[in-house]
């Protein structure tokens, strides 16, 4: 089973109307949505919540994987040191190269109902989107742009405190451009969220608190990337550890 999880491992504001849905994650409009233990790539749309005891118990493996250690100084950080924003050009990552930017790609892979930019296949300007950390569901018009963020879920300057400072270039723009560690949300949520670890805040929905856990896991484990112990043992809280 462990070996079997371990394969699992590997924000920019964009606004318009929402409608709340019923309580728990938001489906997309024709139901598509990935849970994060089919979707170890990020390349899979949304993120479907862990409600069987057996997707927990995975869960629950994988978060025990990653390691402990506590949170540096945010000393010399600065979102240039993850390069310029949603660059196409991050080696190493899925849609790297395809000839549009992270943040289109993103909201491509989430949304639904999409209208583009005349003369482009890239420029997303209008899309419905399934809010899993809310469940709301989100019109979204370009021509204003609150609402709908793409959050980091393991935010760039938790990253950097906890050993992305020492990293190379190239694999701290893979952190802030891969899509497995980058979700369109409510923009309110993302905004509470700031650079907060799973202790300090969680989604709104309860019923996505589990895979959010798991898809953090996910990102840590790929970069080698250590979390607090205090997080930790929040992710295991919202699996049932």
């Amino acid at each position: 089973m462990l070996a079997a999880v371990l394969l699992l491992a590997g924000c920019e504001a964009l606004e318009g109307g929402s409608s709340t849905a019923s309580d728990g994650a938001a489906q997309a409009s024709d139901g598509r949505v990935a849970s994060p233990l089919d979707n170890p790539d990020g390349t899979g749309p949304g993120l479907a919540p862990l409600t069987g005891e057996t997707d927990r118990a995975a869960g629950r493996e994988l978060i025990e994987t990653v390691k402990t250690k506590g949170r540096g100084p945010r000393t010399g950080y600065d979102r240039d040191e993850f390069g310029y924003a949603w660059k196409d050009t991050a080696d190493g990552v899925p849609l790297a190269r395809n000839g549009c930017d992270t943040r289109n790609d993103l909201l491509q892979r989430d949304g639904q109902k999409l209208r583009f930019r005349s003369g482009s296949n890239c420029v997303v300007v209008a899309m419905t989107l399934a809010d899993p950390y809310t469940g709301k569901t989100i019109e979204w018009r370009k021509e204003k742009a609150a609402e709908v963020q793409i959050d980091h879920v393991v935010p760039l300057s938790y990253g950097w405190q906890m050993g992305a400072s020492r990293w190379s270039v190239d694999k701290r723009e893979q952190l802030a451009n891969d899509p497995l560690n980058l979700i369109p949300v409510d923009g309110g949520a993302n905004s509470s969220k700031s650079d907060s670890g799973p202790a300090a805040w969680l989604p709104p929905s309860k019923q996505i608190r589990c895979a959010y856990a798991v898809r953090f896991a996910q990102v840590a484990v790929k970069y080698g990337m250590p979390v607090t112990t205090a997080d930790k043992e929040m992710m295991l809280r919202q699996c049932g550890g």
